[in-house]
């Protein structure tokens, strides 16, 4: 590994460490309603917002109560966007020169439930598609809002697990507002002003058109960009303005933006481990989730910049050692400004968590390299994930692990200091099972049927078998990054991937939540000589064993028919 790239990683790394441990605390005094420094300037907003919208904010809602608002506020942001959408020529700031792309019924509705679910899957070119006011209004709006919505159920389920005795988890108008005013809305603010300096376009203005010096004229998008390219990461998003998304200049026109952005993406996710910590009571807990974090994260992180780096060996008599006047390795589809080593910062970053800001194109990465990001995204959004929703994969994975520990020891298994018992073994094997029911369901539809398959317009075989598992993936773990060689704006792939974003959104939302419940019920259990520790070294390794163990049983043979019979075959 060459020293930049090498010291790029250990920064980014050593950063995000050393912010989890202050970002927690600040999430959790924001959650528990303790004095922060931005009080003075929230409080009376928050107070009247709850004036209008008449809220109580100090009733309590149960597990079942929490999960119907979070369900109801997703279909009313999703209609609401819909509307907006197919409204849109009607509106502000809409260019019928440059905006060609029709907004169909099926397609509208596919970018509604993505942007409402935090998946942001794009079928379609930005700045061809959507106006200023679509991108501000509608899928910025959103993004604030879905993203404040998947952190307020983190925080619910972190109270879950952290009460006794208790038959509610909070009241989710409360927690959705905290997580605006106190969270999302300054990071976004503070980060949009970085992008800005960097040289990230904020403006209204028409698209210019240029002339070059063949005397062809081009158009050159622009717009309110800083806006929409920070909250789609700080709210681990990943829509991006433009069709080409973190790898347009406008978006992320440097190496130190796509340093900044993969930031943003990460540190919040981080840093509810701590919060976990700290509001459970036992700050190790999170330490030990972190750990396993970051393991996996490294992991993933040096494979495929191993891969890429050592590119195509069937290319033969090409040089593709890495040098002072070549950067080496697999390049396609990579942007010069931030090199192999950037890129595959990207996309371990973003295939990890909720977010498909992509700066490369993931269908031109090597198969082993493609393999790691898909790996990624199977493994359940849990290497950090989406806002609360990686926090809340993780914890049930490790139930999963202790459940496994107690069926090897015969004991009823214990989980910081609560018994896991038959209902809550119910709602974790749901969780588990969803994934692999609606990922391989969807993609066997899919390459078995002509509207799934008339989407591989540019490969087919083992490379479009990956293609097609990869989005169903990505859909579900509400991700949204591709790899595009295929063709998804069809009516086929419009409805069964939105089905799918819907599935992975309150699919897993919804038993976490109960899960929680069940735990907030319940009075802790005096750990005994018995009792099993999960807060050390051995339950970190049994965690993530059993994290790859589940992950291999579930979707081996659809990964050795997709890009290991593709390395296997045709060597790249």
């Amino acid at each position: 590994m060459d020293l930049y790239s090498a010291l790029q990683y250990v920064l980014f790394l050593a950063i995000v460490t050393a912010l989890v441990r202050p970002l927690g605390g600040y999430l959790e005094r924001v959650f528990s309603r303790t004095p922060t420094v931005l009080d003075r300037l929230c409080l009376p907003i928050e107070r009247l917002i709850y004036r209008i919208t008449a809220v109580d904010p100090n009733v309590e809602m149960t597990g079942t109560q929490y999960a119907t608002c979070f369900v109801f506020f997703g279909l009313v942001g999703t209609l609401l966007l819909y509307a907006i959408l197919r409204l849109q020529a009607f509106l502000p700031w809409f260019f019928p020169e440059y905006h060609t792309t029709q907004l169909s019924p099926d397609l509208a509705s596919n970018v509604a439930i993505s942007f409402s679910t935090t998946t942001t899957w794009q079928a379609y070119g930005g700045e061809n598609t959507m106006s200023y006011f679509s991108q501000m209004v509608g899928l910025c709006a959103q993004n604030f809002l879905a993203g404040a919505a998947g952190l307020a159920v983190g925080v619910a389920f972190i109270r879950g697990l952290a009460r006794q005795c208790s038959g509610t988890l909070g009241n989710f108008w409360v927690d959705l507002t905290r997580a605006l005013l106190w969270v999302l809305l300054p990071g976004a603010l503070i980060g949009a002003i970085l992008l800005v300096w960097q040289g990230v376009p904020m403006n209204f203005r028409p698209y210019a058109v240029a002339t070059s010096v063949e005397h062809s004229q081009q158009v050159i998008a622009q717009g309110p960009v800083a806006a929409l390219e920070i909250i789609k990461n700080l709210g681990t998003n990943g829509g991006g303005f433009f069709n080409a998304n973190g790898a347009h200049p406008y978006e992320n026109p440097t190496p130190l933006t796509n340093f900044l952005e993969m930031l943003a993406i990460v540190l919040l996710p981080a840093a509810l481990t701590n919060t976990l910590g700290r509001m459970i009571g036992q700050p190790r807990q999170g330490w030990l989730l972190y750990w396993v974090m970051i393991f996996l994260f490294s992991m993933g992180l040096i494979f495929v910049r191993h891969f890429e780096q050592r590119g195509n060996p069937q290319f033969g008599g090409v040089d593709l050692q890495s040098s002072s006047s070549q950067s080496g390795g697999n390049m396609e589809g990579k942007e010069v400004r931030f090199g192999i080593g950037g890129s595959a910062l990207t996309a371990v970053v973003t295939s990890n968590t909720a977010t498909g800001s992509t700066n490369s194109m993931h269908d031109s990465f090597t198969s082993l390299g493609g393999l790691v990001l898909l790996v990624n995204l199977l493994l359940g959004e849990l290497v950090f994930g989406g806002l609360g929703t990686g926090l809340y994969s993780m914890v049930m994975a490790a139930a999963i692990a202790v459940f496994l520990a107690g069926l090897m020891v015969g004991r009823t298994p214990e989980y910081l200091g609560k018994k896991i018992g038959p209902a809550e073994n119910k709602m974790i094997m749901l969780y588990a099972l969803a994934a692999p029911f609606f990922v391989l369901s969807f993609t066997a539809v899919a390459v078995s049927s002509k509207a799934g398959l008339s989407g591989l317009t540019t490969n087919t075989g083992p490379h479009g078998l990956t293609e097609i598992l990869f989005a169903y993936s990505s859909c579900f773990a509400n991700n949204g990054q591709s790899f595009a060689g295929l063709s998804a704006n069809t009516v086929f792939y419009n409805l069964t991937t939105a089905l799918v974003m819907m599935a992975g959104r309150f699919g897993l939302a919804i038993p976490a939540l109960a899960f929680a419940g069940m735990f907030a019920r319940q009075k802790n259990t005096p750990s005994s000589l018995g009792t099993l520790p999960t807060d050390s070294l051995s339950f970190g390794i049994l965690l993530t064993i059993s994290l790859i163990t589940v992950t291999a049983l579930s979707y081996l043979p659809a990964l050795a028919l997709g890009p290991v019979l593709e390395r296997s075959v045709f060597g790249t």
